[in-house]
């Protein structure tokens, strides 16, 4: 299948699915397995997903997600914006929603997924010195040190040195940063999660609310266990979560809502394997993906003796038509003369090329290595 078929289907089985849940379906995807930094949720993400459901009327939103986590602050501000505007929102989970991934499907209604579908644990990440590490980790560890100081009124060489490097005002960071993603899941599993829960499975009492807060607290605690799970990507599989008291939705106990789940599925991974798109945003009927551009560039190896100007070419992913431009490295006009006299266009100052056919190119990673390897920036 062509890249055309592949979004054509894709459009073709969100409408399956919406026919077969009467609902209205998101897709947002990342391709997690593209070495490309913008996959990570970002608050672009938020502006093009507000874009493409502000005008809805639908009360009920199935919102299919991928992606390896990100910002935390997006992912609040996607879940505020769709919370507001939608009575009920399932999430759909076929492949992995990490981190802020899994802050956002904690806001559902109900959590939908395949066997292959993964969660992971909200425990922030922070950078301390040169490293990333865990927030838990890293309060526990803190915890832990002052324990045995308290108790031995003393510590050793080692930790003293360790310790002595921690300003209050790092250490509160770390703290807020932890407590964030804590704060916005206690807040949304008792508010919509367990919204229908009103007694207990076995005993079949009636569920208050400081039930609820008290599960979500639980459930809570384990997702930012490092110590337990061991590492931060790690997959949490639907036995795991209703290990923790999540209750999941399997999706592949209904054999026609699994084909169309599974197909969506494929037919992403195809279109991020074949193209270059490596963000997929998509209803029934409108679509967005986002495109790590792929030029043909002689680059110098060194920064010594760099050029003026290089040549691209380019084309577009969805009709072929090939795209030859040029950036620009010195404030020389002769230089806008001649290329274009070449038949070329000029480096476009937002990073977007637009094709003929509608189609938008970004050209963001391209100019980032440009600018690295020719040790200049840009000029448009």
């Amino acid at each position: 299948m062509t890249a055309n078929d592949l979004e054509k289907e894709l459009l073709s089985l969100i409408g399956k699915y919406n026919k077969l849940r009467n609902t209205f379906l998101l897709v947002y995807s990342a391709a997690i397995s593209k070495p490309i930094p913008a996959i990570s949720l970002d608050m672009d993400d938020y502006y093009i997903i507000y874009d493409l459901l502000r005008g809805n009327t639908s009360k009920k939103l199935d919102f299919y997600l991928e992606t390896p986590g990100g910002n935390g602050v997006a992912a609040e501000e996607i879940v505020r914006f769709i919370r507001g505007k939608f009575d009920d929102i399932d999430f759909v989970i076929s492949g992995e929603a990490k981190s802020a991934g899994t802050i956002m499907t904690l806001s559902a209604n109900e959590i939908l997924m395949t066997i292959s579908g993964s969660l992971g644990l909200i425990d922030a990440q922070v950078r301390i010195g040169r490293s990333q590490v865990s927030a838990y980790d890293y309060i526990d560890w803190v915890k832990a040190k002052r324990t045995y100081a308290q108790r031995n009124r003393r510590m050793n060489p080692f930790d003293a040195t360790m310790v002595a490097q921690i300003s209050p005002g790092e250490l509160k960071g770390v703290s807020n940063a932890l407590n964030f993603a804590v704060d916005l899941v206690t807040e949304w599993l008792p508010k919509y999660k367990f919204r229908n829960w009103n007694q207990t499975e076995t005993k079949k009492a009636p569920v208050t609310d400081l039930m609820k807060k008290k599960r979500a607290k639980e459930i809570v605690n384990e997702l930012i266990d490092h110590g337990k799970w061991r590492a931060h990507g790690r997959s949490l599989k639907i036995d795991d979560l209703e290990n923790i008291g999540l209750k999941i939705t399997k999706i592949d106990d209904d054999p026609v809502l699994s084909d169309i789940v599974y197909r969506i599925q494929t037919v992403i991974k195809l279109l991020f394997k074949t193209t270059n798109v490596y963000k997929i945003y998509s209803t029934e009927t409108e679509k967005i993906f986002a495109n790590a551009a792929s030029v043909d560039i002689p680059l110098p190896m060194v920064k010594t003796n760099a050029p003026d100007v290089v040549n691209i070419n380019t084309k577009c992913e969805k009709c072929g038509k090939a795209h030859h431009l040029y950036a620009k490295f010195a404030s020389n006009p002769k230089i806008d003369d001649d290329m274009q006299k070449q038949g070329r266009k000029k480096f476009p100052a937002n990073n977007k090329l637009t094709c003929d056919c509608g189609f938008e190119i970004d050209l963001t990673g391209a100019r980032n290595n440009f600018e690295a390897q020719i040790g200049k920036k840009i000029i448009t």
